[in-house]
């Protein structure tokens, strides 16, 4: 053992004095090359203001081998050689390759890579590429959006998207009238207008959103994209995505202006003084009464109007680390208005977490956002005629200061405007809360599991008041109307994504759930009257002293938002089914088609399901190899297709439903000595009532030239829409009620939509963007009738006036459009100055004619709507403007007919078009084709003129000042205060009395980047 021992040893440490020199030469040799290759390169990675990038991949290429960068944006990495390639990834920048050389620091900046975030479209329940779209889809984002003083997020889009008319008036309380593509509908309100998706929450208020926190905004506009929303996409689907932090920042902004506007135009009528001269001039006799001429020149428009100051602030954080998401946000704004005792208050909050967990595999996230929005008006109805109509020889007040009323003129505006406004108003307080969330699994490779819910309350208080002094209630000692209403959306979405590519194959795969549940006009409301006092108004009811049961009412009509919608409480359900296949070969044809099944309880128990179907095709023109040879056309695609969406916004759960009630008419009786109300039908059932559907098919051509410095699209489109829902007159022999809801009707609308983008300057220096878009739609109602129910046409536009009560001035006729004008034809003055006008049976006479001498002549749609945005960029400062408008159209200025009374000139002021007339006219104020005016119109809507500032500190990314202009000028025809008239409901283009002044703003503000 001994000699093994000492011969193990011997050798062993003979072995390890060789290993010993063998690992030290080796160690040697290591150190050597390690000197030689094994380098470390350190270094900051910062975007284009000078701040850190936290998150930034920095990979060595011929390793693979990764790191991220710090929050200060630092990295480290080991590389083999000076030749070595170090690559810089990051969301939303474009990548940069570097030699490192000998370099032992490398210092980098990465830019926004804006065509990446230009190229993603949001379509139903996922997104898409540019170029894989098959659809007529337009995306809108965030440094596109219009600028200044905005009251909804509508309005960010006017003049920004083809086919999308949006008409808004300068009132700060009034949503704006949004159509698409055409008018599809016989009904009013909610069902005229797009259908609106939120990050994902189907149905959810645009009025939920401040301007600033919208990153982009797609509007779906065929039914082979919005089909996959079924039966509420026949307007169109606005799909709204809000800001959130990328991945390794985050931000801390502040936006705010501040702006004052103005009256752009108002009504030329006469001074008291011209009023008078006039009087005098024709020989009236006897003058005006004492009453009635004081003296005064009062200009009631001036009286009535003050300038607004507008102010919008916006704070905004957020950030984003390895595996969570989070910010908040808070706007205020206020719009005074331009009229006394109108105004907007709105304030906004928000925030959201999103959490990733397991490798990213599972996603979770919450986002809450409130919004309260108080709002100022005036009875406007009776305002907007009596600054126009009242007599200006007059002041508004007494000596003793009370207002001056002549409560026995009779005419338009017969009462003092000034007490109109002072003595009667409406405050309104709007609460909605939504909050939704989300889950995500990433079950597999390319299959993914979302569930979402969301329940938003929105909460209106309508609280009305016209004091002791109300020349509307006279001798009622205050009239206060309360309304508090609520209603309740909660919705489920749940559904599953599978995306795969074998090959030169594409696959992407969607199925989901949906339930909706809306519970709406929740609430109560009482009307009374006869307060002992004023001081607080609406405030305690029970200081009120009805004398009478009549002078009680219960859920008088309220006014949210421009509606008045029913009273008694609704609930109703949605339950929905929906899949999707797109399929893309060799990256040159796409194939998409759809289908979703809705139920819904709105309709008749026999229709509540419905099936919506849709399939687009697209080819990749340009990645042919026969286009190669023309490399001046860098893309080319064509696409087409055809589905069928539904219309369901605007129901409640009683639409088919036997409904019974207080019938029209119907007055309180004594029954066995206590007074009851009557109860009777007020509403037919109708099994077989379904929604309207709407085929829309859809040619479109998207291409791009000299390496896409100038893009664009065509699209020609034929949208019928069958099963039109109107009320028919019907027998009560036959049913209980006189009227009976049905599915009639059928609408054709037809159009082309041409967009064109340019970059026609580009240089290190300066920059010249322009986009230009404009849209034709044909509009025709095919039918109102079927052999169920029949009729020739509807009349609408009762408009009234002296004599003309029961006159319409428009029609629903099948072969012409919707706002079509009926009216009589006005054939000049006679010898005496008379108004003529043409009979039925070709006469002339110096009369008012009988409504069977009625006579269809043009109609409100606009041939032509476009817009022209331009964006100039000169090192920091940066120039935009939007000009936009129609042609084609008319207007009925209804307004200008009722001023042009030289007859009435005792009970009204008239506008100075009417010292042209005949004082013996006594027709002149007739409403006919005399007034009907081209509405065409082209319009400077908006100058902005900007200041970047971006320090060299890591405190501060960016500050921008700029100085903006809204309606800066127009140029029209139209004699009345603005063309842009309201394009929604059944009677579009009429100016009747009843028109918010439209403002001219100027605005000074800040975009601040910490």
């Amino acid at each position: 053992m001994k000699k093994i021992y000492h011969c193990f040893f011997q050798k062993t440490h003979h072995l390890s004095r060789h290993a010993l020199l063998i690992a030290c030469a080796i160690l040697l040799t290591a150190l050597q090359a390690f000197s030689q290759t094994g380098r470390l390169v350190k270094g900051t990675v910062t975007d284009e203001t000078n701040a850190p990038l936290p998150g930034v991949v920095v990979t060595v290429k011929s390793t693979g081998k990764a790191t991220t960068t710090n929050g200060n944006g630092g990295y480290s990495v080991t590389v083999s050689g000076p030749d070595d390639v170090l690559k810089f990834t990051f969301l939303g920048s474009v990548p940069k390759e570097v030699t490192t050389g000998d370099k032992a620091a490398i210092n980098v900046t990465l830019v926004t890579d804006t065509k990446q975030l230009k190229d993603v479209v949001v379509i139903g329940y996922g997104t898409a590429s540019r170029k894989d779209v098959t659809g007529a889809i337009t995306s809108v984002k965030a440094e596109d959006f219009n600028a200044g003083v905005l009251t909804t997020p509508a309005e960010l889009l006017q003049g920004k998207v083809a086919g999308l008319n949006i008409t808004k008036s300068g009132d700060p309380n009034k949503q704006p009238s949004t159509i698409l593509r055409g008018p599809s509908t016989l009904r009013e309100g909610a069902a005229q207008q797009p259908f609106y998706v939120i990050d994902g929450v189907p149905g959810a208020s645009i009025d939920l959103l401040a301007p600033a926190d919208i990153e982009s905004i797609d509007v779906l506009k065929d039914a082979s994209s919005t089909a996959i929303y079924g039966s509420r996409a026949a307007n169109g689907v606005i799909i709204v995505t809000t800001r959130k932090a990328k991945a390794g920042q985050t931000r801390l902004t502040y936006s705010a202006y501040a702006a004052v506007e103005n009256v752009s135009k108002n009504i030329d009528v006469l001074t008291g003084d011209e009023l008078r001269k006039y009087l005098a001039d024709n020989k009236v006799s006897p003058l005006l009464k004492p009453i009635d001429d004081d003296g005064s020149n009062t200009n009631w428009q001036k009286l009535a109007e003050k300038t607004g100051y507008s102010q919008n602030h916006n704070l905004s954080y957020g950030g984003a680390g390895t595996n969570s998401e989070y910010g908040a946000s808070v706007n205020y704004m206020k719009n005074n208005g331009i009229l006394k005792n109108t105004s907007l208050e709105r304030t906004i909050y928000k925030g959201y977490i999103n959490q990733r967990f397991f490798n990213d595999r599972l996603k979770l996230g919450i986002t809450l956002t409130n919004s309260v929005t108080k709002n100022n008006d005036i009875f406007q109805s009776q305002v907007l005629p009596g600054i126009l109509f009242y007599l200006p020889t007059v002041s508004p007040f007494n000596p003793d200061g009370t207002y001056k009323e002549n409560l026995k003129r009779t005419g338009s505006g017969p009462l003092n405007p000034l007490s109109l406004i002072d003595n009667n108003f409406t405050r309104t307080e709007n609460n909605k809360t939504l909050i939704n969330g989300f889950a995500s699994v990433d079950i597999i490779n390319g299959l993914k599991f979302t569930i979402t819910g969301s329940t938003q309350k929105e909460q209106n208080n309508v609280n009305t008041y016209s004091n002791s002094q109300s020349a509307i209630y006279v001798n009622q000692n205050g009239v206060a109307v309360r309304s508090a209403y609520t209603n309740t959306s909660n919705v489920v979405e749940a559904y599953f994504n599978y995306d795969r590519t074998f090959g030169q194959h594409s696959l992407k795969l969607l199925g989901g759930y949906s339930y909706q549940q809306n519970r709406d006009n929740d609430g109560f409301g009482v009307q009374t009257q006869n307060f002992s006092n004023d001081a607080l108004a609406y405030n305690y009811l029970a200081f009120s002293n009805p004398t009478q049961l009549s002078q009680i009412i219960f859920n008088p009509n309220y006014n949210v938002n421009g509606t008045t919608p029913p009273t008694y409480i609704s609930t109703l359900r949605l339950i929905s089914f929906y899949t999707r296949a797109q399929y893309q070969f060799s990256d040159k044809y796409l194939l998409q088609a759809s289908i979703r099944e809705d139920g819904s309880s709105a309709f008749g128990i026999n229709q509540r399901h419905g099936y919506f179907p849709a399939v687009s095709a697209g080819w990749k023109i340009t990645s042919e190899d026969f286009m190669k040879s023309v490399p001046v056309i860098s893309d080319l695609k064509l696409r087409a297709g055809y589905g069928v969406s539904g219309n369901s916004l605007g129901f409640d759960a009683f639409t088919a439903q036997l409904i019974y009630g207080v019938p029209p008419g119907g007055g309180k009786f004594l029954s066995n000595g206590n007074i009851v109300n009557p109860i009777g039908p007020v509403r037919n059932d109708n099994p077989d009532l379904k929604w309207e559907s709407t085929a829309t098919t859809n040619i479109g051509l998207d291409f791009g030239i000299l390496n896409n410095r100038i893009t664009g699209s065509v699209d020609y489109y034929i949208k019928k829409t069958s099963d039109l829902i109107y009320t028919y007159p019907v027998s009560t022999t036959k049913y209980f009620y006189p009227f009976y809801t049905a599915n009639v009707g059928k609408i054709k609308n037809s159009g082309i939509e041409v967009v064109l983008n340019a970059i026609p300057v580009k240089s290190q220096s300066f920059t010249w963007r322009t986009s230009l878009n404009f849209s034709h739609n044909k509009n025709v109602v095919q039918s109102i009738s079927n052999s169920n129910f029949g009729l020739n046409f509807i009349q609408t536009a009762q408009l009234g006036g002296q004599g003309q009560s029961g006159n319409y001035s428009q029609i629903i006729q099948p072969g012409y459009a919707i706002g079509t004008f009926d009216l009589w034809h006005y054939m000049g003055k006679n010898a005496n100055g008379v108004s003529t006008f043409q009979t039925a049976n070709g006469s002339v006479i110096a009369a008012q004619p009988s409504t069977n001498d009625q006579f269809i002549k043009y109609d409100a749609q606009p041939k032509l709507i476009y817009g022209w945005s331009n964006s100039f960029f000169y090192k920091n400062f940066d120039l935009n403007f939007l000009v936009r408008g129609v042609y084609g159209n008319k207007i009925l200025n209804a307004t200008l007919a009722g001023l042009n009374n030289p007859a009435a000139t005792k009970l009204q002021n008239i506008p100075r078009f009417t010292l042209g007339e005949s004082f013996n006219d006594v027709n002149a104020y007739l409403i006919s084709d005399r007034f009907l005016e081209s509405g065409s119109y082209l319009r400077l809507d908006n100058a902005t003129l900007g200041y970047t500032i971006k320090p060299h500190i890591q405190a501060i990314k960016s500050l921008r000042f700029y100085a903006s202009g809204n309606n800066i000028f127009i140029i029209t025809k139209y004699r009345g205060v603005d063309p842009e008239i309201d394009m929604g409901g059944l009677t579009p283009g009429i100016d009747n009395k009843n028109f918010y002044p439209k403002t001219r703003t100027f605005s000074l503000g800040i975009n601040a980047s910490f």
